[in-house]
């Protein structure tokens, strides 16, 4: 989430940043993408083809010693080059290059072997030989199996033959013989067709698709340029430290700063290339997708259609920028996109949507509040809510002291003052999906709840630690209050809910958050490099941890609820804990802080109890807690079957799942195609469905209330 930056020296990003910028080369490592060998095929030695090779310039190996200089020396984590990092480097550019196991063969794998442990000292001396020498290979590689491909692709195939494939190459093997490939790549193309075929596609259609997508794919392979491999190379060695540090090429440094190529107008969504996919980074609060709950971080984006009749237009293997002129169009104009949601089952065909291009109103990414209404053990209860889907403020106006400008903390401040006067029993603080945004944001409004104290704890590489505080003596709200969080509830949200959470404040409902608990600064290399006349890009580097006030950092663990509701997102899948380079949890000297005394721990327990209690008697919760359940273990299997009739059971087993799943997100007010909540029949106002993990939330608080007369 790019768009949520906190200047400090020169940029500090506080926000949630699951992801790292793309990569430049198109990255053909999903199984959906590689292509197949007919048997009997040969393959000519790697240096027998005619592909130009590419090469490193002198300006690229000058960057490569300073980016090595620079984290190693700057970097929060104090490593140091040498050769367990250099193996680590060299499977990370492996899996950049050819994760899906699938173009390279395992002999050209071990030839490159004698790299491994030479990474350290080529980064220090500027040598590029690996990389390009690596790349080169794979490109002629490519080639070999794009000029099958051609030729495979003229006709189906037939889907009689009772075989299988694992659409999961991750832990597989480079295939050791031509024919072992071939039948890889066979059933690849395979399981693409039948793929499409299930989609009621005729035979015609599905050979055009095909054509289609391979000739996306070498279109993106053959703009694949030295700059690309640079980028994928250092990057290889960038997130060996962390996955929120990163080289950015200057053409994706220029897309960063800029943003123009990640933000979707007309839709409100960010997005960046993934394997063959256009992949959703961040949906932005106020926009037709947002509103809709259509479309969600995560989704991958397969095709693009104009109009409620237009044509699909398979955007697979498309640069960004082409795809984004594609979504993008005047206000009230239709788009659809086909999307494979993340929580696709293995099989399962992308599903339709359709929105209504619109303006996104800059008051709709706001704060706001809303009544409703839970019954515990027959009593009713009025709880208020307010939903926070970023922490915004306006710097500008507030460097400017402007009267009213926009901020988080004055719209909540707000909204406590109205909800007090409709004597709420009880406030519940929505953090769900906020992914983080401003940090003096989350100090102030931590502020409104709590006495004057400490609320975080930043602490640089060199081990030097500044707490900040909230000043302000005065609480706007001392009632009983939650603070409802998800996997997604990310650097900001979680230095919020810890706060709340160490003063026992409120109590924390919902799933595990995300745990980006790190502070990243851009660096311009052209500063190092003055001398260069060109762009060499820049480096976007962690430098600061946050802690919580107890000392416990919100690095990789996030915060963990009082109440845990039921999740369909895993630890292992989302989340800091499921990137391998992700920085430690560790943790430092408490502050100095005086806790609430309204929580304790007789008290949790009960609240958990009376949870319990509903998990296993409310038809609702038991259900949804068993649909998650069904669809955690149903992802586990990754084989399915390329005969058309047991394909067809295992689509439709599929789909029901994953419509069963996809109760646990947010469930809001029928809408139109503009995102615009719509009467139901026969009724002035719409009907709101049911949120289940609000109305729990609302229920839990309630527990608290009752627990504490």
């Amino acid at each position: 989430m790019k768009k949520y930056l906190v200047t400090l020296v020169p940029v500090l990003m506080l926000s949630f940043q699951p992801d790292s910028p793309s990569n430049g080369a198109p990255n053909i490592n999903s199984p959906g993408t590689t292509a197949g060998v007919a048997q009997g095929t040969t393959l000519s030695s790697p240096t027998s083809s005619t592909v130009a090779d590419l090469q490193p310039s002198i300006s690229q190996e000058k960057v490569e010693t300073l980016v090595a200089k620079l984290l190693t020396t700057y970097h929060y984590r104090k490593v140091r080059l040498n050769d367990s990092l250099s193996s680590v480097v060299w499977d990370n550019y492996l899996k950049e290059v050819d994760g899906n196991k699938a173009y390279l063969l395992a002999s050209d794998v071990a030839t490159f072997e004698k790299y491994r442990y030479q990474i350290d000292d080529a980064l220090i001396n500027g040598d590029l030989t690996a990389a390009y020498e690596l790349y080169n290979v794979f490109r002629k590689r490519y080639q070999e199996r794009s000029d099958f491909i051609k030729e495979q692709v003229k006709k189906p195939f037939a889907f009689t033959a009772d075989e299988n494939f694992n659409t999961d190459r991750e832990k597989a093997a480079w295939p050791k013989t031509v024919d072992e490939q071939n039948e890889l790549w066979t059933k690849i193309l395979k399981n693409q067709e039948l793929e499409l075929r299930l989609g009621s596609r005729k035979d015609s259609a599905v050979v055009a698709l095909m054509n289609q997508r391979y000739a996306n794919l070498d279109k993106a392979i053959n703009r694949v340029k030295s700059a690309d491999v640079f980028q994928m190379y250092m990057n290889s060695f960038a997130e060996a430290l962390d996955p929120h540090t990163n080289y950015l090429s200057p053409s994706n440094a220029d897309r960063f700063n800029q943003e123009m190529s990640q933000s979707l107008e007309g839709i409100g969504a960010m997005l960046r290339e993934d394997g063959e996919y256009i992949r959703i980074t961040d949906v932005l609060p106020g926009g037709p997708a947002f509103k809709s709950k259509l479309l969600n971080k995560e989704d991958r984006i397969a095709g693009v259609a104009q109009g409620d009749n237009g044509t699909m237009v398979n955007t697979m293997n498309w640069q960004v920028d082409e795809v984004v002129k594609l979504i993008k169009g005047p206000k009230g104009t239709v788009v659809r996109l086909q999307v494979v949601p993340p929580n696709a089952l293995a099989g399962a065909p992308p599903k339709e949507i359709r929105l209504v291009r619109e303006k996104i109103k800059l008051e709709e990414q706001r704060a706001k509040k809303e009544v409703i209404e839970v019954s515990d053990n027959g009593k009713p209860f009025k709880i208020g809510v307010i939903n926070i889907p970023m922490f915004y403020r306006d710097f500008e106006g507030a460097r400017k002291r402007e009267e009213g400008f926009s901020s988080t903390t004055s719209d909540v401040k707000r909204f406590v003052e109205e909800l007090k006067v409709e004597k709420v029993d009880g406030i519940v603080i929505d953090l769900r999906d906020n992914g983080g945004g401003s940090l003096t944001e989350a100090i102030n409004l931590t502020g409104l709840f709590i006495p004057k104290g400490p609320v975080v704890q930043v602490r640089e590489s060199t081990g030097e630690t500044e707490v900040y505080t909230d000043p302000d003596p005065s609480v706007s709200y001392e009632g009983p209050m939650a603070v409802l969080v998800n996997r997604f509830s990310a650097s900001a949200s979680e230095i919020f809910a810890a706060a709340i959470q160490d003063y026992k404040r409120g109590i924390i409902v919902g799933g595990q958050t995300f745990g980006k608990g790190t502070v990243q600064t851009l660096i311009d290399l052209n500063q190092w490099l003055p001398k260069e006349p060109e762009k060499v890009g820049q480096v976007k580097m962690t430098i600061q941890k946050f802690y919580r006030i107890n000392g416990s950092s919100t690095q990789h663990k996030g915060v963990t609820p009082d109440v845990q509701l039921p999740s369909a997102f895993s630890a292992e899948e989302y989340g800091e804990s499921s990137q391998p380079s992700a920085l430690p949890w560790d943790q430092i000297n408490s502050t100095r802080y005086e806790q609430s005394r309204g929580i304790d721990d007789k008290i949790l327990a009960r609240l958990r109890d009376r949870f319990d209690q509903r998990l296993k008697s409310d038809p609702e919760l038991k259900q949804l807690a068993q649909d998650l359940a069904d669809f955690k273990k149903a992802k586990e299997n990754t084989v399915v079957s390329l005969q058309e009739t047991k394909r067809r059971k295992e689509r439709d087993e599929a789909e029901r799942k994953r419509a069963a799943a996809n109760k646990v997100s947010q469930v809001s007010a029928p809408i139109d195609e503009t995102g615009t909540p719509s009467p139901t029949a026969g009724t002035a106002t719409p009907k709101k469905k049911k949120d289940l993990y609000l109305n729990e939330a609302g229920l839990v608080l309630a527990d608290y209330i009752l627990a504490v007369k």
